[in-house]
């Protein structure tokens, strides 16, 4: 399949140990098209390295699937539990190195990012991330959560990465949820 020219296919990834989502859509111009999303689970029962190992593969097989031209990665946040932090900074990791491997350029953006680009507000709930990637890729029915927050990833590259909004965010100050100048 030949791409054209001005077309940028983006995968967007929501990392987690149990459960990675990944998202791919197009952007022709301003226009965003949706391509596929999913999820990648590995098995609790096996152990750490194998469970990194099954995201590695799941994400190079998604890459090799959809060959985007760029891709992008939720920043991890520091959580109450420092050990699901460590875990999900493996997890994170392992996406990282996957596409790095297959020698895609890769753009971070954090859950606060990622809200105020498509919805407007930096708390938003995981309900509202959800409508509206639907609203914006003009989906029938509404992706898993993880699945998602991964097309939502996708989407505020293509709105910010991109230029389509030009939102850079780089020296922005966060007040409220809120992106300021």
């Amino acid at each position: 399949m030949t791409l054209a020219v001005n077309l940028v296919r983006i995968l967007g990834i929501d990392p987690g140990l149990r459960v990675t989502g990944f998202g791919v859509i197009e952007m022709h111009g301003k226009q965003l098209r949706y391509v596929a999303s999913g999820c990648i689970k590995s098995n609790d029962k096996h152990s750490l390295p194998e469970r990194i190992a099954t995201l590695f593969a799941g994400i190079s097989e998604v890459v090799a699937t959809y060959q985007p031209t760029q891709a992008v990665v939720e920043k991890v946040f520091v959580n109450v539990n420092p050990q699901s932090t460590l875990l999900l900074g493996q997890a994170r990791g392992a996406a990282l190195s996957a596409l790095v491997h297959a020698g895609l350029p890769v753009a971070e953006y954090t859950a606060l990012q990622v809200k105020q680009a498509v919805v407007g507000q930096g708390k938003a709930a995981k309900e509202q991330v959800q409508h509206m990637v639907v609203k914006l890729l003009g989906l029938a029915g509404a992706p898993t959560a993880d699945a998602a927050d991964a097309l939502a990833c996708a989407i505020c590259h293509a709105h910010g990465g991109q230029g389509l909004g030009a939102m850079a965010t780089a020296g922005y100050r966060v007040r409220g949820g809120r992106l300021l100048a």
